[in-house]
């Protein structure tokens, strides 16, 4: 069980790095959310990880630790807000830019082709 757990916690943060190393503002967004909802997880599993336990004390003679509940109960509402600045943000800058890359700028081609031109003249 907690290879699993890990295992999905890990493929979280290498999919949310990855996302966020990209040119683009929506991957960029979406990476954080991923790596948001990776580290919802890890606080989650800090409280370790049991079945069959009541959430309430008094219910059982075995509860679960209430306090990693609340703290991605915060972390959630947290997360959400974070999304909602950063869309709009990322919209905002779609606007005023022009472009959605992170930058700000478009990769210019004939810069690139004249690059490549100049490189295979040199050679």
């Amino acid at each position: 069980m907690e290879l699993l757990y890990a295992s999905c916690v890990g493929v979280l943060v290498f999919c949310g790095v990855f996302l966020i190393l990209r040119a683009r503002t929506f991957p960029v967004v979406v990476g954080l959310t991923m790596l948001s909802y990776a580290v919802n997880l890890f606080l989650f599993s800090s409280g370790r990880l049991s079945l069959n336990k009541a959430a309430v004390l008094g219910q059982s003679l075995e509860y679960a630790d209430p306090l990693p509940q609340a703290l991605v109960l915060t972390a959630i509402v947290i997360g959400f807000a974070m999304t909602a600045f950063l869309v709009i943000l990322a919209i905002r800058g779609r606007v005023d830019l022009g472009s959605d890359h992170v930058d700000g700028q478009l990769p210019d081609k004939n810069t690139e082709k004249n690059k490549e031109n100049n490189n295979k003249v040199k050679t």
